[in-house]
Parts: C-alpha cells; structure tokens; sequence
C-alpha cells in the first residue's frame, strides 16, 4: 500500500510574466470589433471588474493577485515537501501543443525520460517579459519516470479505462505548459534550479471541440459567429472522474508515495462565450468550489460535457480527475482558497487532500 497525497493548483501563463502584462488578454479581448461597445466599456463593468481595471489597466490588480497566487502556491509547495513524495502525477491540458491535427487523445500518460522544458516559451509567442527577469531562452530539466509512468498506464488499461500513452515529444513545439508551469510555480523562487521531484504528466484533452478548432487559444467572434467547424467533444466530467479513480487506484496500489495534482484554473473568461469573452463564470465556478468543500462528489459528478463547455470550464476536467481520485481514495478536503478575478481571465483555485 502508499501514501497518497491530493493537490490542486494553477498553471496560468501570465503568472509568470511581469504585473504591466498580466491583463493582456482582456486588452486582446477588448479588441475584438465584434463584441458590443457597451459590453466593453468599463463603466458598465461589475465594481469588482472596475476596481481591479482601476486607472492602470489591471497593473496594480496584478501585483495582489500574484500575492494571492503565491500564498497559494506556497502553501501547496509546503504540503508537496512534508508529503515527500517518490514522484507527482500532474493532469493537465494540452492546448493544441504535443496533439494536433494527427491525433487527439481523450487521456494520455506521457511516459518520458527526463526532458528539456522551454519555461517561457507561451511568454515568448505572447512578446511578454518574464517576471524573474531571465533570458528567453532559459531551460529547465523535468525529471521524468517513465517506468512508473507505464506501470500507471498498464493499471489503468486492465482497470477498464482506456488510455494513449507516449514515450516521446513532439518535435518542433514547447513542452505543454501546464506541465511546465506546474513545475516552475511549485518551485517559484528557484526557476532554473533542479526541482526535487520526478513528474509524469497525464493529458487531459480538456478543451474537446475546441482544441482544433480554436488551437486552445482565443477565438473573434467575428469567426464564432460565422459558424465553427466543431471539434468531437472531449472525454466527459464523468469519464474523467473515473479516469481519477482509476489513476487513484494504481498510486494506492504502487507501493510509492505518490502526489496527484491537478494543475488548472477554473472557468476562463476568454473559453466565455456568453459573457462575451470579457469575465469568467464566477457562478458556475463558486457551485463547484462549495460543493468541493462540502465534500459533495455527485454534484462534480453530475456535470455535463455542455455545462462545462458553457461556463468555460473546460480546463476544470483535470479537476474532475482529483476529485474522482479523491472520492476513490478516501481522502479529505484538509485545506483550499478561491481567488476570485473578473480581468484577470480565470478564477483560481487551491486544494490540499489527505
């Protein structure tokens, strides 16, 4: 038997560039000729959304959220030590980076050797700086355990659950950035140092009819309103709760002390296509979160591929995942945080399972 650890945490990109930036996709968002002028005009935004956009578009907003992120952050890193785990298992999305066009799996165990990871490749695209003030270039290794991470594949395949599993990267594209930011927010202060502890990513095709057709980004609604050429959907909140279980079962019966963590934002403001792109589903994500803390699995359960497409929460289905763990394993809500945005593209949260 092992010691199983449950974690949930944030990958979001802009974290890791500077405060003057962390609001560049509402400024993208605002853009857009499409979205009514009204919808646009701050005056008409929430008190929150008008607080935090203030006279500085977002900058000094950005420098508390970041606190709040970094609290988070830290507390999740305190647990991960005292835990002192043999390897993490991290579910994340990949958003049109290692799967494209040839192939898009539903679940994928990425079963690598240690890798050379590019931290601000999304940064770079974006011509955004980095907050630590590194060169652009700058590698990390993630050290990998493909032999664990085959042993979790084969146990979930012979539990029932279908799953791809890849031993190489793609060539020719950055390492999917949930996993690498999953990686350098847990080890913040010390970016381009060796992090203690070996990864094995488990994609998550979270972004379903949109991962084609949106390459995982931001779409004009110049283009969603022409008619988009709709992906097949992605795996369902209830196939990945039992992806979860199944994934919770093979650590349990590893022999290792294993750490699951789910590396995500909740809904973002920009997968928002009834709020116009402009805020993330608050409602929808608080539902989830007091259902979380009251430990109310059949309400996650009962979630539907559209109800998360519609609030935008399709990154969330790495939660769906822990959670489905968690409900598998027994393990109690010991510690979370929510931290709330209206500009700052997508609500965050925090967790800590024993």
């Amino acid at each position: 038997m092992a010691d199983v650890i449950g974690l949930g945490m944030t990958h979001y990109p802009m974290l890791a560039g500077a405060d003057t930036h962390m609001a560049n996709l509402m400024k993208t968002v605002l853009k857009d000729p499409d979205i009514p002028a009204e919808r646009k005009d701050p005056a008409n935004w929430s008190p929150l959304a008008q607080r935090e956009w203030g006279d500085d578009e977002g900058t000094t907003a950005a420098a508390g959220h970041r606190a709040q992120l970094r609290e988070g952050l830290d507390t999740v890193r305190a647990a991960l030590d005292e835990f002192e785990p043999d390897v993490v298992l991290v579910w994340g999305d990949d958003q049109y980076e290692n799967f494209r066009e040839e192939v898009i799996p539903s679940f994928c165990v990425l079963a690598y050797e240690d890798t050379e990871v590019e931290p601000f490749a999304v940064l770079n695209m974006l011509k955004v700086p980095n907050v630590w003030g590194l060169p652009d270039e700058e590698r990390f290794t993630m050290q990998g355990d493909p032999k664990f991470a085959k042993e979790i594949a084969a146990a979930v395949l012979n539990d029932g659950i279908d799953v791809a599993y890849s031993y190489e990267q793609r060539e020719g594209i950055h390492f999917p950035h949930a996993f690498a930011n999953t990686q350098i927010f847990l080890d913040y202060d010390n970016v381009g140092k060796q992090f203690p502890y070996p990864i094995v990513p488990l994609a998550v095709n979270c972004y379903g009819e949109h991962v084609i057709a949106r390459r995982g980004g931001i779409a004009r609604f110049a283009d969603i309103q022409a008619g988009e050429d709709l992906d097949p959907p992605g795996p369902s909140p209830m196939r990945c709760f039992e992806f979860g279980r199944a994934v919770g079962r093979a650590a349990r019966d590893s022999g290792k002390r294993v750490a699951l963590v789910a590396s995500a934002s909740w809904s973002h403001a920009f997968l928002n296509d009834k709020d116009w792109h402009l805020r993330p589903d608050t409602e929808a994500d608080r539902a989830l979160y007091d259902a979380m803390v009251a430990g109310d699995y059949a309400a996650w359960a009962a979630q539907t591929t559209r109800d998360i497409i519609d609030a935008g929460q399709h990154e969330m289905l790495n939660w769906f995942c822990l959670l489905g763990a968690m409900s598998e394993l027994g393990l109690s809500l010991e510690w979370s945080d929510f931290v709330e945005t209206e500009i700052l593209n997508s609500n965050k949260t925090f967790a800590i399972f024993r």
